[in-house]
């Protein structure tokens, strides 16, 4: 096994707005799972069974029902959160914020890696998006995304 992260999970204290906001933002699929509150994400091709750590695999997830209150803006990650490659950083931050998202690290340049930015998803979840491509249109790092 090449120790690959292969899931990944979404708290939501309203799973279907979170299902909105990604679907729309970032074409994620999901299913619900059973007559239980969840939800599997399918992000494209996924890391599972990938245990040869072939390169170009991205990763899976679920969403699952809140226990207990969301996180307040500005309050400590608890948990991890996620990074997604995406093919330009602005347009993405911009339209998150339209499908009631919150900038929470605007995007910027960052030298040698390429050029990122963070968001909170409408229940307060933080994750970040970053390209390759800086806003000078130079390639950084891992260009060949």
């Amino acid at each position: 096994m090449a120790n690959l992260v292969v899931h990944f999970e979404i708290h939501a204290s309203e799973p279907q707005r979170l299902v909105d906001f990604y679907s729309q933002l970032l074409g994620w699929t999901f299913s619900q799972f059973g007559d239980v509150p969840y939800w599997t994400i399918e992000t494209g091709e996924g890391a599972i069974g990938n245990v040869a750590g072939t390169a170009g695999h991205g990763i899976n997830g679920g969403l699952t029902q809140r226990r207990g209150p969301k996180p307040e803006p500005g309050a400590p990650v608890m948990g991890c959160n996620f990074v997604v490659g995406v093919d330009e950083v602005d347009s993405l931050m911009r339209r998150g914020v339209e499908l009631g998202g919150t900038e929470a690290l605007p995007a910027t340049d960052w030298p040698g890696i390429g050029r990122g930015g963070y968001l909170l998803d409408p229940d307060n979840n933080v994750f970040g998006l970053i390209s390759p491509v800086m806003s000078d249109r130079t390639v950084a790092m891992g260009g060949g995304m």
